[in-house]
């Protein structure tokens, strides 16, 4: 079982920062590269940066529910 939570924990581990890296930055940076620094002038947040955030802060929870479910289950093996 504590398999399966290191494997979502990574998996996880891995998105987050690759949804992390694609939020549009406030003043330059990774996300300028990919063409953050042209859609700035548009003003507002859009659809697709609201879409991310949901999934930013869902994968967040499934994140955090994995480290907690692996320390339980590391805490009560012994």
């Amino acid at each position: 079982m504590d398999i399966f939570f290191t494997v979502v924990l990574m998996a996880a581990s891995l998105l987050m920062i690759l949804l992390v890296l694609l939020h549009k930055g406030r003043g330059g940076g990774l996300s300028d590269m990919f063409g953050g620094g042209v859609s700035s002038s548009l003003g507002g947040s859009s659809v697709a940066e609201r879409n991310l955030d949901r999934l930013t802060v869902g994968i967040g929870g499934i994140w955090f529910a994995c480290v907690i479910a692996l320390g339980l289950l590391l805490a009560y093996q012994s």
